[in-house]
This record gives structure tokens, sequence and C-alpha cells, in this order.
């Protein structure tokens, strides 16, 4: 009968759920045109907007009086009628001098050429007279942008009466990479099966693609990188070209490029040669001719992302060619079309080095200054594979010549995955604002990137996406702040962890602040809550064997050493932790001098990589005044009760946020919880094993043995 009744009550709540709290299943995302709450804030709104008026016809332009009349008409209650011209005070005017005879009157030449092509004005000003709220651009795109932008300040209510907004975006190509495979399944995929249905395409776009390139353009993301890295020939002959052309039409008008990734070995795959090598002219001939022939679908494709040499995929070094020879032809073949290449570093080859984290480096620094003027590098945030935590990647200020692209993970591969609540932001931060001293302090991860350090016009940066074919698209209603802050530091990588936090909870849930200030410090304290409980004081690479969900420090005698835990953490009855010093793989050395003296000392490292970058006694003594075993045992213990500590957050707050997603969040913390003991017990069980002390007084003791732990092999894991 308790039974019966728990399940019952979610049911019996949302049928008593207030009219103001409707329930959702989180497939609005952040784009909801909900009536604004707060009275006064809504009476100066609608005293401010009466009307909307855009000049101009193209299929982008509509998008913007769409967007425009159904996002006021729904924030301020009441229909906001379309205009020929301002007919009275309050009138929003967007279009670009082009498009509008009435944006070209305001003379805002000179304030348009400093935002560029994607940049845009929001302006509190005159027209005829009256009063009015101007969105201006160069482009349509850029009109769009800027509406989105003017939605975002009604939806989280800021003031709009004296608007001088000038925002351009920092970065040039701004990706998503879908790791998704032609059947449908997506690598490391969380949320469901791709979005793409490649049966029913060309012939049928299913309503989410023009929501999810909505979604995109909201948050000025340009570019999306349609298949899985590890590519599939396939997706390039023109039985797929033809669906490619329906999706790339489908975006076009929202500004959204397509780009697809090149699998090497096509040549030999697709055209019958003998070999793949790129410095062979028929090669060369077959993938311009490849590349012409996909203009032909898709005249606007933005180019191949491409991963070689890595993981057992071809590449270049098949034939004794390095990794420019192989970017460079691919870059000859779409240059006369405006396109680019993006070359992944991740490589590692069959032969296991001393240290997994020197090679992407000692492979590309050599090839500084090689690569063709439209290919971009793209680097992982950390030189090993995205772990909760690493320290940013060497590769990043070391390579001035060449223009490196970021690459992050937006996917919780390796972060609990869609069941777990982790806000990222903080995570990006931290790399983005890590110093590499290249150029001596201030020379960030940030700047690098964004060209500034090094005068690069070719900018990008990817994010690998969480997205399928879930209602609430990203598995976890939580792992949506994940794409949205993706696409926000995209744009302007030094908008705060904090301002992000709140912008989205404001538009996804309320702007109550009785909600805001305790959710955002949750989603603000969550990644490092997760580190704590899985990974803490610079461990890396102990989750299960192939799925990635849970523990598996135990992990050993696989095909390759760098794949197993035991490489990584390297304990033993004297300490933990991996020597990347002088006296270990030194690939400390990778570093700038700062950098080196800083990471390369025990004394001087952040104690959140002591054990990436040294071997450490058990009784080493902490910061906290703890010795090294009895530290790490308050780390994951900690990170158990704070996550109990979101539960009861959480569930503080029921009644000011819908019950549908209430109970989703409350569940999913749940199984949080579960699976934080479980990390917990089996990392302390099993270095228990090497440290032989106990466990300091008055923690939690684990629940099971080891062996229990050890045994635990789920099965059909999404996502492998």
């Amino acid at each position: 009968m308790r039974k019966r009744l728990a399940y019952l009550l979610p049911l019996l709540l949302l049928l008593l759920v207030p009219d103001c709290l409707h329930a959702e299943d989180g497939y609005r995302l952040w784009l909801r045109y909900d009536k604004v709450q707060d009275a006064a804030r809504l009476q100066n709104y609608q005293q401010a907007i009466k009307e909307v008026v855009v000049e101009g016809s193209s299929p982008t332009l509509a998008l913007v009086q769409q967007e425009l009349r159904n996002g006021l008409s729904g924030l301020l209650g009441q229909q906001v009628p379309l205009a020929q011209r301002p007919t009275q005070a309050g009138a929003v005017v967007a279009g670009t001098p082009a498009s509008s005879a009435l944006i070209k009157t305001l003379a805002l030449d000179d304030r348009l050429k400093q935002v560029g092509k994607e940049g845009y004005l929001l302006l509190s000003t005159n027209l005829s007279g009256k009063p009015a709220t101007v969105i201006a651009a160069n482009t349509e795109v850029g009109v769009l942008y800027g509406t989105f932008h003017l939605l975002r300040l009604l939806q989280t209510q800021q003031d709009i009466r004296s608007l001088a907004i000038s925002s351009a975006p920092r970065i040039q190509h701004r990706m998503l990479n879908h790791w998704d495979n032609l059947d449908r399944t997506v690598e490391r995929g969380y949320a469901g099966f791709s979005l793409w249905d490649w049966h029913k395409l060309p012939d049928y776009i299913d309503q989410r693609y023009l929501d999810y390139a909505r979604a995109n353009a909201s948050i000025g993301i340009n570019g999306t990188v349609l298949t899985n890295v590890n590519a599939n020939a396939l997706v390039l002959t023109k039985p797929y070209l033809e669906k490619v052309k329906a999706l790339a039409d489908a975006f076009r008008p929202y500004g959204l490029k397509v780009y697809l990734t090149a699998r090497f070995s096509a040549p030999i795959e697709l055209g019958g040669l003998k070999t793949a090598d790129p410095l062979d002219p028929q090669v060369q001939a077959w993938w311009k001719q490849k590349a012409d022939e996909i203009y032909t679908y898709v005249p606007d494709f933005g180019g191949f992302l491409v991963k070689a040499n890595s993981e057992g995929q071809p590449g270049p070094q098949n034939y004794g060619r390095n990794h420019a020879d192989g970017a460079n032809m691919l870059a000859d073949a779409v240059a006369p079309h405006g396109g680019i290449v993006m070359w992944r570093a991740f490589v590692y080859d069959d032969k296991v080095p001393d240290d997994r984290a020197k090679q992407a480096y000692n492979e590309f620094k050599p090839l500084d200054g090689t690569f063709r003027d439209n290919v971009l590098v793209q680097v992982k945030n950390g030189a090993i594979d995205f772990q909760p935590r690493e320290p940013f990647h060497p590769m990043f200020g070391a390579m001035p010549k060449t223009p490196l692209m970021m690459e992050f993970q937006i996917t919780q591969e390796y972060l609990g995955q869609a069941t777990n609540l982790v806000y990222l932001a903080p995570l990006y931060k931290e790399v983005l604002n890590a110093d590499t001293y290249a150029k001596g302090k201030g020379s960030t991860v940030g700047k690098v990137i964004d060209g500034t350090l090094d005068s690069h016009t070719l900018t990008g940066i990817a994010g690998v996406s969480n997205i399928g074919t879930d209602r609430n698209w990203t598995g976890h209603q939580f792992a949506q702040s994940n794409w949205y802050t993706f696409g926000r530091l995209a744009w302007d990588h030094t908008l705060s962890s904090e301002k992000i936090a709140d912008e989205w909870l404001r538009m996804t849930f309320t702007n109550n602040s009785a909600f805001l200030a305790p959710v955002q410090t949750l989603m603000l304290n969550s990644h490092e809550n997760y580190v704590n409980y899985t990974t803490p004081l610079g461990l890396h690479h102990l989750m299960g064997w192939s799925h990635h969900y849970g523990p598996g420090p135990w992990i050993k005698d696989k095909p390759r050493a760098d794949w197993t835990a035991v490489y990584y953490h390297q304990a033993d009855e004297k300490g933990i932790g991996f020597d990347r010093t002088k006296t270990g793989s030194n690939a400390v050395a990778q570093y700038f001098p700062p950098v080196q003296k800083e990471f390369g000392s025990l004394k001087k490292v952040p104690e959140k990589y002591l054990l990436w970058f040294h071997h450490v006694p058990w009784d080493y003594k902490t910061n906290s005044g703890r010795i090294l075993w009895d530290e790490l045992a308050y780390r994951y213990s900690g990170g158990v009760d704070s996550v109990r500590q979101m539960q009861q957050t959480w569930d503080k707050l029921e009644g000011m946020v819908d019950a549908e997603r209430f109970f989703h969040v409350k569940t999913f913390l749940a199984i949080q919880e579960k699976e934080a003991r479980r990390w917990r017990d089996s990392a302390l069980l099993y270095f228990q094993t090497f440290s032989k002390r106990p466990l300091p007084q008055g923690l939690e003791k684990p629940a099971h043995t080891l062996d229990y732990y050890m045994q635990i092999d789920p099965k059909f894991v999404p996502g492998i």
C-alpha cells in the first residue's frame, strides 16, 4: 500500500498544482515567454512596448518578426500588433540599414561597424519624435541575435527604458559537435537517440529541427557538426548529401551552418582508390571533387571536422605523413568555397607513451606555422580526456602561429552523465581564465582561443553536444543549463558563472528570489561537489570500463595501459598520484616556466591538481592540516554530504516550480546521492588496500565490501 501511495503522490500533486504553476516537461528550454509576474515591472514593459515594426522580407527577418510578436505578446500578457511604421510611442523596430529605411535614418554606421557581421545594437531612441526601442545590426542574423537579447532582458526582468547595448561575439565559429551516428545512436549521448532522423530525410523536416536551430540562435551558436568524429564515410555520398541539404536549408534562416566529419579513408572506401595518402595527387583530386559536390548541395557548407590517427581512426600517419599534411589537403579542397577544417588534437597512437598527457603536444607543437590559413587545430580543454577536472591543456599558448580552437564537452561523459546535476560553467571558466604565461602574465586560455593573444582572425570554440530525442532535450532538466552556458560563453567568455546561472534560472524557472538564491548556490557548487565524491585532489580517470558510468579505480589489465585507472592513480603502499615532474614523466615541462614552477612544486601546486602532478605519500600533510589519506576520506565523504544538501535545498522549493519538473529533479537527485555513495565507498575501500589506514572517526562507513562494489556491472548503459 505504501509503495502504491509513493507512485500516486506525484500525480496527485500535479492535479493540485495552481494554474500559475502549470506542469511542464522542459521542452521549451529557456525560451519560455510566460507573462511577467511582477506587476510593476509588467506595467513598465506594457507602457514601453506597444507594437513591432520589422521592415524587409526574408526568411530570417520573418523569424525576427515572429519571435518578437510571440515573445512580447506572451511576456506582456497582451497581443502586441505588427505595424508597417511606428504609429505610436513604444515601437520595437528591428532591421539592418539595408532592409530598414527607419534604421538607416538613425545613421548608425560607425557604431555598427564596431560590432561586425554578427553583432548588434539595442538602443532606446526616438523615431519620428516618438520613443522607440531599436534592434539594429549589419546582417539579418545579427538582428535575430539582438531580438533574443531583448527578449532575454524582459524574461529576466531587466530595465529596458534606457538601452545602449552593443554586443558582438568574441569568437567567430561557435560550434556544437554532435557525436551522432547514422543509425541514430549517439556516442556519449545520454538523452535518447540522435535528433537527425536520416530515414525520413530529406522529405520530412521534423519541428524539432527548427526548435533546435531556434534554441541555438538564441544563444549565438552558429555552427553544427552533424556527425560523429568517429566518422562514417557514407554521409559523403549523394543520398546522404541530399539529407544534409535538407537540414542546412532548415537551419540557414537561423544563422546555423552545417559541417560534417570527414573519414580520412573515404577515398578508398567511396572512391575505389588504393591509398588515402594526403600527398597523392589522385587523393587530393578526389577530395577536391567531393568538396565541390558538397557545395552544390549546400552552398554555405562550413567545412570538415576530422579525427585522425587516434583510437584506431585512419589518418595521414598511416602513410608516413603528419597532421599538417592531412589537414592542409582537406583545407585546400574547401578553401575556394570559404570552408574551414577543424583538425582535432586528441591523438594517441598504438604505442603507449610514458604519459598520454604529453602526446598531443609532442605531435603538434613541431607543426606550428605549417597549417593552411583556413585550418583550426581543435584542442580539448585538458590533455587527457574531459575529466571532471584537468589543468588546462599545455598546447594553449604553445602554438602562436596556429589558431587553436577550444573543445569542451557539454555531454557529461565523465560527470555522472544525465542523472547528475553538474553545472559546467565553473569548469569552463576555470580553463578559460587559466594563465598560460605564453606572453607573460595575463596570457589566458580565453585570449588564445579568441585570437587576441596572437592576432588570429580565424577563431573557434566547440562543445560536444548533450542533446537527444528526450522530450526535455538533455535528459536532466538542469543539463539544459550546460547547453545554454556553452553558447553564452562562446559569445562572450568573460561572462561569469554567476551571471549565466542567474539568467538561465530566471528564463527556465522563475524570477522569484526565494527560488533563485538557493538554486544558484546549488548550481555553482555542483561541479566541485562532483569532483569531491569522484576524483578529489587531482585524481583522474577512475571511471568504469567502457561505459564510464560510476567508479572503477581498480580497472587494469586492458589492451592499453592508458585505458586503465591504475595507470593514472599509481596507488601503492607509499602513496598515490601520477608524478609528472622532473622525477616522473616531466609533462610539467610542456607548460611555460611560471606554470612549470607552480605545478611542479609540491608546495606550490594548487591542491586541486596535487595528485595530477605528484605522487604523494599517504601521510603528507595537506592544507587542512590532515594527512593525505584522511583528507581524501573527508573529500569523498564531503561530496556525498553536499549532494544530500542539494536534496534538502531542492525539497524546500516545492511549490515554487511546476510539479512535473520539481519531481523530475527530485528523483534525479536521489539517483545522484546513491551514485555518490557508491563512488565514495568504492574509492575509499579500494585505496584503503594501499594506505592500510582506518577511515577517520565520525565518517560514514561503507555499506558493503569492496568485492561487492567491484562486481557491479551495469548493462546497456546509454552512450557507449
